[in-house]
């Protein structure tokens, strides 16, 4: 991802922090992380955060997404520490689209980016409003999509090895290279 990207998707990400009302300090705007995945096409794939905590036992994040902008299929897997990470959703702002494994739910409403389907296999579909709140298990793979306003997430969780998670697409880098 080049400069002028990463400023453009950091500026959208801190408006959607406005509008649903998260207070962040200068440090924590600063220190937002843009993270395409390695896929260069950061307005379809891709996810904007920032780390309040992450200690030993526990994580807190908040997790932005452009309009219809989805973060990849992945799971968290066993650790020599625990059994993987714990994780819970609560969406703040607009609409988020949750997709964990589990029985195919019929006449889905949002799919995976165009081209990249066949890395996404989990289509068990959660809608969560501002208010509502989902936990995904260890080991369990999973994405996630914004509305069409965007969205905002608050993540609660057990410690955040984000360097360990397995994602279904390969090609997938998740620590961000800004060029």
């Amino acid at each position: 991802m080049n400069l002028q990207d990463y400023e453009k998707v950091k500026a959208e990400s801190l408006q959607l922090f406005e509008k649903a009302h998260i207070i962040l300090t200068e440090k924590e705007k600063n220190g937002l992380e843009v993270a395409d995945f390695g896929l260069n096409k950061i307005e379809d794939t891709g996810l904007q955060l920032i780390t309040y905590v992450n200690t030993d036992l526990v994580c807190a994040k908040e997790l932005a997404l452009l309009p219809y902008q989805t973060c990849p299929e992945h799971k968290h897997p066993k650790r020599d520490f625990d059994e993987g990470k714990e994780e819970t959703f609560r969406c703040r702002y607009g609409t988020v689209y949750l997709y964990v494994e589990g029985e195919e739910t019929k006449n889905r409403r949002m799919n995976p980016p165009q081209g990249d389907e066949e890395y996404y296999t989990a289509f068990n579909e959660f809608i969560l409003l501002p208010g509502e709140q989902y936990t995904i298990y260890p080991n369990t793979l999973h994405w996630f999509k914004a509305g069409s306003e965007g969205a905002v997430v608050s993540e609660f969780s057990t410690r955040s090895t984000d360097e360990s998670d397995v994602f279904t697409d390969p090609r997938i880098k998740r620590i961000p290279e800004i060029k």
